[in-house]
């Protein structure tokens, strides 16, 4: 993992409107990431619902290819 102290001390290098930047991206990654989590979430939540669907004896043919 990386060292968050030696970013820090990198970031604080920097000019303001770096910063600002680095600021706009990091918040990017982040709703990047909740809205990965929500995604796994909500897949995981449906599986079951689906599974329903999915499996049945009429389309196991599919399941063969």
């Amino acid at each position: 993992m990386p060292d968050a102290k030696a970013l820090l001390e990198k970031i604080e290098a920097l000019p303001a409107e770096r910063i600002a930047e680095i600021e706009d991206f990091v918040e990017f990654i982040a709703i990047r990431e909740q809205e990965r989590s929500l995604t796994r979430a909500a897949t995981e939540t449906s599986k079951s619902a689906f599974a329903a669907i999915w499996e049945n004896p009429e389309d196991s043919v599919y399941d063969a290819a």
